[in-house]
């Protein structure tokens, strides 16, 4: 009898996100409220970029993701950018379920903290409660052996959730730990609030 392991953020998602949004949101039952869909990892593959560069990223993004990146060839061929016809040109992965729980657990608390001089992630969404977020250095990811790394890539993080507003979707996002960078005008009022409790 295997006995399978609820990852923590969905527990946490749950257990409290869910009654926490019942409750400042006013839904009316919790099918209301708004919850991951899906996450989408995707990173492109140069021209230049041999078999050995090609299996490596396949690889790399694998080990990132927890489960098999698959790679995408061009449909033409693009004489401006030396692109020919069923070239490969990026990998991708889809993670759904426990594996999309899990890999963004590790994207929260063990990948971003580790960027240098790390002050918060842009908040702002698409306009239909998804959020994108851009990654110039995937070796922030404890999965990847630097050693073995001969050229850096970047990754592009897809969160996709049911909200039906940015708003929905920021504060579910935040709920779950997304470290939001503050706006100056929120950083104002946190000084004035210290201010006023100081007096």
């Amino acid at each position: 009898m295997s006995t399978k392991r609820t990852p923590f953020l969905k527990q946490h998602y749950y257990e409290q996100i869910v009654p926490a949004l019942v409750k400042s949101r006013g839904y009316k039952n919790k099918h209301e409220v708004p919850k991951l869909t899906k996450i989408s990892l995707n990173t492109g593959i140069d021209a230049e970029a041999d078999k050995n560069q090609i299996s490596d990223i396949q690889r790399d993004l694998s080990a990132i993701a927890g489960q098999k990146a698959v790679l995408a060839k061009s449909k033409k061929a693009i004489s401006n950018f030396k692109l020919r016809q069923g070239q490969f040109v990026g990998a991708h992965v889809t993670l759904r379920g426990d594996a999309m729980w899990e890999f963004l657990y590790r994207l929260i608390a063990v990948a971003l903290p580790t960027i240098r001089d790390f002050r918060g992630v842009h908040s702002k969404l698409d306009g239909q409660g998804n959020y994108a977020l851009g990654i110039n250095d995937f070796t922030i990811f404890p999965e990847i052996v630097v050693e073995n790394v001969k050229k850096t890539m970047g990754l592009d993080i897809n969160i996709v959730t049911s909200a039906e507003s940015d708003e929905e979707g920021r504060e579910l996002l935040k709920l779950l730990g997304m470290p939001f960078r503050r706006t100056e005008a929120q950083q104002a009022a946190d000084a004035a609030a210290k201010a006023t409790a100081a007096a």
